[in-house]
C-alpha cells in the first residue's frame, strides 16, 4: 500500500517547548496525530538529529512503499549535501516543510539545499504548514 513519510530533522523534537515565538507552542507529536486524523495514505513518522540516521531513511524508502515525502530538514535544510543527494538518488517526490518563514530569518537560513529539487516548499505556516503539504501530497499521488 503507497504510503507517505513525515520525516523531520534535528531539534524538531523539541517542539513545544522550543523557542515557542519562532516555532509555536505544538509538539511534534501533536502535530504528527492532526496529520494522522486528516490522512488517506497511511503514514510513516520519523524524526532524528542525526543526519545519518535520516539518510538511512531515505535510502529505504522505496523499498517501504513510501511513494511521497514531507521533509522538514531543520537546519540540514543549510548544510547537508548528502541528504540532497539521497533525495536526488531515490527519486521520490517531496515537500519541504518549514514551520517560521526562513526567508524571514537569519541571512543564512536563506539558503535552502532541497528547495529547488522539491515538489514544493512550504514555509512560515507553523504546524498547517504540514497539513497544506499532506493535501497536497494526497492530491499528487490520487493522479499517479
Amino acid at each position: 500500500m503507497t504510503k507517505i513519510l513525515i520525516l523531520n530533522g534535528p531539534n524538531l523534537n523539541l517542539l513545544g517547548s522550543r523557542e515557542p515565538d519562532t516555532y509555536g507552542s505544538s509538539t511534534l507529536g501533536e502535530i504528527n496525530t492532526q496529520l494522522q486524523a486528516l490522512a488517506t495514505h497511511p503514514l510513516v513518522f520519523f524524526q532524528s538529529n542525526a543526519e545519518h540516521e535520516l539518510l538511512e531513511k531515505i535510502q529505504q524508502a522505496p523499498s517501504q512503499d513510501i511513494k511521497f515525502i514531507i521533509f522538514n530538514p531543520a537546519a540540514f535544510t543549510h548544510s547537508s549535501i548528502a541528504l540532497r543527494d539521497a533525495l536526488l538518488a531515490i527519486q521520490i517526490p517531496f515537500i519541504e516543510v518549514h514551520l517560521s518563514n526562513i526567508y524571514a530569518r537569519e541571512i543564512f537560513r536563506h539558503q535552502s539545499y532541497f528547495s529547488d529539487i522539491a515538489y514544493g516548499t512550504l514555509t512560515g505556516f507553523g504546524p498547517l504548514g504540514y497539513q497544506l503539504a499532506l493535501k497536497a501530497a494526497e492530491h499528487y499521488l490520487a493522479r499517479e
